[in-house]
């Protein structure tokens, strides 16, 4: 089966980033001028998705403004000839994406269980706004040719510090393919020195809908959350789950600093914005030696 479905979660309250995040949805901060969500959409249309759900919470009305219409915008646009400005305008309207809410703040498990009906009986992804990559292949289509292959359960890796491997789910290797994994055991957020790798689960999915016989459970697990991880290691031991690394350069936005680098790494990709951000970074560096 193919993979046309994708759940990007979007209902977490962004306390990293209070007090901007206390009236707009982390997913609307900008990323030089687009919405951390929009590269995530993005991607997923890229990699041949069509059908899209995003998995809401209170005050996230924003997220759904922004893929809307705005015909007052466009109209102003349209008097002033500024035609460059209205066709990025529009793009993101030119999708179609169905929102449900997540009434309850109950993890990330939670939230794609919340998107069962809307998958049905069909392999989907998932897509983590907290990453963005940056590849020549987008990352989502990086796995879905893979699962087209193996047309079994595939989770996007990349090696992290070992110092770092705390903060994320890590799978346990047993054998390789090339970038692809065979795993023995999924790992949620293991304790400091524990890590059975430093293969960390990259906020990318390729899942069979066996996993919502999983999450329907309700496993509270770390956090006290209903964790996707947790439901993952239960689906490999029934049906196999791959990890595959990826290829591109992952950026960390649910962080202060990775927000930061990434702003700047993706400001010197702009043409407008190269050289005149170059030389204000070279005069910082100069200042603060």
């Amino acid at each position: 089966m193919q993979v046309k479905k994708a759940i990007i979660p979007a209902a977490g309250l962004g306390t990293r980033f209070l007090p901007a995040t206390k009236a707009m949805p982390k997913e609307m901060l900008p990323i030089v001028d687009k919405p951390t969500i929009e590269y995530i959409v993005e991607e997923a249309i890229k990699s041949g998705i069509e059908d899209i759900i995003i998995v809401t919470g209170k005050g996230k009305r924003a997220i759904e403004d922004h893929f809307d219409n705005s015909f007052e915008l466009e109209e102003s646009l349209v008097r002033k000839e500024k035609f460059d400005l209205l066709e990025r305008v529009k793009e993101s309207a030119n999708v179609d994406i169905h929102y449900i809410r997540q009434k309850e703040p109950n993890g990330l498990g939670h939230a794609i269980w919340c998107a069962r009906k809307f998958i049905a009986n069909e392999p989907f992804a998932v897509l983590l706004g907290d990453d963005i990559v940056q590849s020549e292949t987008p990352c989502l289509k990086q796995l879905i040719n893979e699962f087209n292959t193996i047309q079994s359960s595939i989770i996007g890796v990349q090696q992290v510090p070992e110092h770092d491997t705390h903060r994320y789910g890590i799978i346990d290797p047993s054998t390789n393919d090339g970038r692809r994994y065979e795993v023995s055991k999924f790992v949620e957020k293991p304790k400091q020195g524990t890590a059975p790798s430093n293969l960390a689960i990259i906020g990318r999915y390729i899942l069979t809908p066996k996993i919502f016989d999983f999450l329907e459970e309700h496993t509270i697990g770390s956090g006290g959350e209903i964790q996707l991880t947790d439901a993952i290691e239960k689906l490999n031991r029934i049906e196999k789950v791959y990890g595959y690394e990826f290829e591109g350069d992952r950026y960390d936005v649910g962080e202060k600093l990775g927000f930061i680098q990434t702003t700047i790494e993706i400001g010197l990709t702009r043409d407008d914005l190269k050289e005149p951000l170059l030389n204000y970074l070279k005069k910082l560096v100069k200042e603060y030696e």
